[in-house]
């Protein structure tokens, strides 16, 4: 079939879900029986997302390519259960980037290279690519920001074309809004939307459907007046109030019958009749009370909760499978450094240090692997993590207080964290580091070979530093556990602590991997290990 197209555009103001409505509507394609690509178009100049500080962007979601991306692509991948590429996130640095140095080599003959159309065309064809690339029947398309952004105005136009490149019949336009409440009246108001909408339509984008979100109901009348204010269909104007359970909203989109809109306005039949039992099984299972188990997130970032999307989603998942609800408390690593929080680490029943970059709060982190060691309480440490674990256990082994990463402290007389050597040379720092999906081997009767049940498995890194192969032998001396290997022997994947109920670092993001039906086996490890100690019996 001919491949077709969805474009989601956003008004009014950001971050108000484009990203998961995207996700979610793939979802309903998917259960339809279609095979789906998604793609998010960022306007930004940075080439990636790679280099940019957490607090301006998120977490940065890596693929198994290797490919540092939005933080979007990890709902996409949590809710439509598929594994994307690079093709899959394009930003407006690339572009420029290729352009401009197809334009250095001569590939344009001397012409006048213009916006319109030598950057709209290479948007184009990255569009393109992706049902190429993912066998895509139908293809997902996000762009970033909102309607009357400067730097968003080539992505527009190059969707716009895009109807006229490949017909009518093979696209659709979805755009999402906000709708403000006035608390002094005590009602919704469109106006925001229509203008938005208007806004669309003068660049020449007519929308198909109107994704309204809100915190509060929204009546008949309003739907009504969307409808009549902006040229769509009632039946395509659709209400999507705040839920308390995220993935609940592929289950809205269903009743709203979106999924039947779009198959209309793309000339398609349903393959398969959606089967949300599981699903809906799932998200009532959220909903039930459960025992609550607490746990202590020390991270560097911690102010903006996005930079921990996938951690926090895999805790719950992981939560779910286990019958409990998991209470998150977000512990700043430099309070702990200032000897602020210490309480809040007596309370949980399990701590998670997740990756990052820099001194900054290291030492806190460092500290917290402290109090998790000699507590017994469960720890799990993510790349950076897994390192202030290491730190930790060295400095106790060696009995040396130096014992550090080269990383915060270049002249320290124990680095057993230490560069990897093919990143000596490295001098820019995007996409350079060890990216991407790489094998590790488990060893036999360790924590991490009982979670996983398999010889072997295949995980997403994102880093530069790794465990100095110098001391891993006066460390295994004293109680760690190397318990996950590269193929070729050369580094540390997994390390544990023996005579500890679970203290267990990786050098890799298992939390990209986790799904809401299917935890990531090392979280659910962790979870059970949480329980134990929190007193929760697990239901037979």
């Amino acid at each position: 079939m001919t491949t077709k197209y969805i474009f989601f555009t956003g008004g009014v103001l950001s971050s108000v879900g484009k990203g998961l409505t995207a996700a979610a509507i793939g979802r309903l394609l998917k259960e339809c029986g279609f095979r789906v690509g998604v793609q998010k178009l960022d306007p930004y100049l940075n080439v990636d997302p790679g280099t940019m500080s957490p607090y301006q962007h998120g977490e940065v979601f890596v693929l198994d390519d290797g490919s540092e991306t939005d933080l979007d692509l990890g709902h996409y991948e949590r809710f439509i259960d598929v594994r994307l590429s690079k093709v899959c996130n394009v930003t407006s640095g690339q572009v420029y980037a290729e352009v401009i140095e197809r334009e250095r080599r001569g590939d344009y003959l001397g012409g006048t290279i213009q916006v319109i159309p030598h950057i709209t065309n290479e948007i184009k064809k990255r569009i393109m690519m992706v049902s190429k690339a993912t066998d895509a029947e139908i293809v997902l398309v996000e762009i970033g920001g909102t309607v009357g952004d400067i730097e968003s105005l080539p992505f527009l136009e190059a969707i716009r074309q895009m109807r006229n490149d490949i017909g009518r019949e093979n696209t659709a336009y979805i755009h999402l809004t906000w709708l403000p409440y006035i608390s002094a009246t005590g009602e919704l108001k469109t106006k925001p939307t229509q203008h938005s909408v208007r806004e669309l339509r003068s660049i020449g984008i007519m929308t198909d459907m109107i994704v309204a979100r809100s915190d509060h109901p929204v009546e008949e009348s309003l739907r009504e007046k969307i409808a009549l204010f902006c040229d769509v269909d009632k039946k395509a104007v659709i209400p999507l109030v705040t839920s308390q359970v995220l993935y609940e909203v592929p289950l809205i989109l269903e009743d709203a019958g979106v999924a039947g809109i779009l198959m209309k306005r793309l000339n398609l039949e349903k393959r398969q009749e959606p089967n949300w039992c599981e699903w809906r099984w799932l998200v009532e299972e959220v909903r039930k009370p459960k025992p609550i188990v607490n746990i202590a997130l020390v991270g560097k970032y911690v102010e903006l909760h996005d930079a921990y999307i996938s951690v926090r989603e895999a805790l719950k998942h992981a939560a779910l499978h286990r019958g409990v609800e998991v209470n998150i408390s977000w512990v700043h690593s430099t309070d702990l450094e200032k000897g602020l929080n210490l309480d809040i680490l007596e309370g949980v029943d399990g701590i998670v240090v997740p990756g990052g970059f820099g001194s900054r709060g290291v030492e806190g982190k460092i500290m917290a692997a402290n109090y998790a060691r000699k507590n017994k309480v469960p720890y799990l440490g993510l790349c950076l993590g897994m390192q202030a674990m290491v730190i930790e256990f060295a400095r106790a082994a060696l009995g040396d207080e130096k014992a550090n990463s080269s990383e915060f402290d270049h002249a320290t007389s124990a680095p057993v964290i230490d560069l990897m050597p093919d990143q000596h040379n490295v001098t820019n720092m995007g996409g350079t580091m060890r990216l991407g999906l790489y094998p590790c081997q488990l060893q036999s009767g360790t924590i991490a070979a009982k979670a996983y049940g398999v010889n072997e498995v295949e995980e997403r890194h994102r880093h530069r530093f790794e465990v100095n192969n110098s001391y891993r032998g006066i460390l295994e001396e004293h109680g760690m556990v190397m318990s996950g290997i590269s193929p070729d022997k050369r580094l540390v994947e997994i390390a544990e602590i023996k005579d500890h109920p679970y203290m267990l670092g990786t050098q890799f993001h298992p939390e990209f991997l986790s799904r809401l039906n299917r935890p990531h086996p090392l979280f659910t490890a962790f979870m059970e290990a949480v329980c134990e100690r929190a007193g929760v019996s697990k239901e037979v």
